[in-house]
């Protein structure tokens, strides 16, 4: 039997023996209620409502009320009133993937939205919502792996495997550096998921920040800010199921997601209209719940596999740091890279703040020789940030201090070794050789 012959053999034993039907009984605000499918249904599980015109909208039980399953839409709700027939669809939602995804852009749904041919059907099925490898089967973290940015290549080192935060405000330049990291890793593929998103920014970003060279190795996952909740939700979910599958074929996958706040609001949105409690800042209890299901997919995974490094943005509430959903991202994170404001503000970019920042896997990953060059380079920044106001107001007298003195002289050439443009990769080795370099060390 070929395999085209099985995939139809596949296709035929799996259609149900029978269908199940159900009515819409109300709808309230984004909540549909449906009877009749009670027994058929689960949580997550999903249903086609036939709308006015027969329009099928596709919807997701989120809980049960007096016998009637609540769901909510992964479209918008025009057409939908009471007795609209209600059809159960799959319980366990799947995809397909294959190599030939790799270029494409795909919706929550894995439907191609790039105007290109349709999507080739794998011989396998993966879960969307799956969870993570055990964790006495997983391997160790990797070697380092090459983000191609200076900053994070030195100062916070990343191995193959680990998963990081970037923390930052809006318009601190997040999407340039997933980009950069996109076009300029050493990573095999990348799977950037784009979660609630300004709908004109994703062809500038996937046009002129990833460019042709960076999507020719990877697959972008776009839900933007005006889709419904569920649909951002299941983009993120969607991100971490196509790296699955490329980490599953041994690859060493870079996972991009910009940004784990607005999966958490769109989780709090469906928590809230199913009627959970509001608790930290109005987001319920299944957010923080959901929040490590979602990022312990990424990582090393079992012995003989790939494994997925991530790099999650978190985009934090009027520049505190310490909101709720970045809280809860860092406890779960191996490291976080802060993008400061005010060093935007004065026209360096990255705007990572080094002292800030922090990689879980140094100094372990480096050799002696690469960690005394960071940590004296860590050592003129804090000097130099402690007696910054000082200097600038001219109160300090050269001379005083021998380390101040060290890290007036050294500081503007760290800050300008911290300076790269966009278009601009530097390596691994070429990036701690610069440092020893400018710091005069061998």
């Amino acid at each position: 039997m070929t395999n085209e012959s099985s995939k139809i053999v596949a296709g035929i034993e799996a259609i149900p023996p029978f269908r199940v039907f159900g009515r819409v009984t109300a709808v309230q605000g984004l909540l549909i209620e449906v009877a009749g499918v009670e027994r058929h249904l689960a949580v997550g599980g999903r249903c086609y409502v036939v709308a006015r015109g027969d329009r099928r909208v596709l919807c997701e039980v989120v809980g049960f009320r007096d016998d009637r399953a609540l769901m909510l839409p992964f479209s918008t709700l025009e057409g939908i009133g009471l007795g609209c027939k209600a059809d159960v669809a799959e319980s366990q939602p799947s995809i397909a993937p294959t190599p030939a995804w790799l270029g494409r852009i795909v919706n929550a749904l894995g439907e191609p939205i790039d105007g290109g041919p349709p999507l080739p059907v794998g011989a396998a099925p993966h879960l969307i919502r799956n969870m993570p490898p055990p964790a006495h089967m997983r391997q160790r973290v990797g070697g380092k792996l090459d983000l191609g940015v200076r900053a994070l290549n030195t100062f916070l080192t990343c191995c193959s495997g680990q998963r990081m935060g970037i923390f930052s405000g809006s318009g601190v330049g997040k999407s340039v550096l997933m980009s950069m990291v996109a076009r300029y890793t050493s990573a095999d593929v990348s799977v950037i998921g784009l979660i609630g998103e300004r709908g004109r920014e994703v062809q500038e970003f996937i046009h002129d920040d990833l460019g042709p060279e960076g999507l020719a190795r990877s697959v972008v996952v776009v839900a933007t800010s005006d889709e419904a909740p569920l649909m951002r939700r299941q983009a993120a979910y969607m991100t971490l199921a196509l790296a699955e599958y490329f980490r599953d074929l041994g690859k060493q996958v870079l996972c991009l997601m910009d940004s784990v706040t607005r999966f958490a609001m769109a989780q709090r949105e469906i928590g809230l209209a199913a009627g959970e409690p509001p608790t930290t800042k109005g987001y319920p209890p299944t957010t923080f719940a959901e929040l490590p299901k979602l990022l312990e997919r990424a990582g090393p995974g079992e012995s003989g596999k790939g494994s997925i490094t991530g790099l999650f943005t978190v985009l934090v509430d009027g520049d505190d740091h310490n909101e709720p959903i970045a809280d809860a991202a860092r406890g779960i994170l191996d490291g976080h890279i802060v993008l400061e404001r005010s060093i935007a503000e004065r026209g360096r970019y990255p705007a990572v703040n080094i002292l800030r920042s922090v990689s879980r896997t140094m100094p372990g990953c480096n050799t002696d020789a690469e960690n005394e060059i960071v940590s004296r380079a860590r050592r003129y920044l804090a000097a130099y940030e402690n007696m910054a106001e000082m200097i600038r107001l001219g109160a300090y007298r050269k001379g005083t201090n021998r380390e101040v003195d060290e890290a007036m002289e050294f500081y503007a050439p760290i800050e300008e070794f911290l300076r790269q443009g966009k278009s601009e990769r530097d390596d691994l080795a070429g990036g701690y050789a610069k440092l020893a370099a400018l710091l005069g060390a061998t």
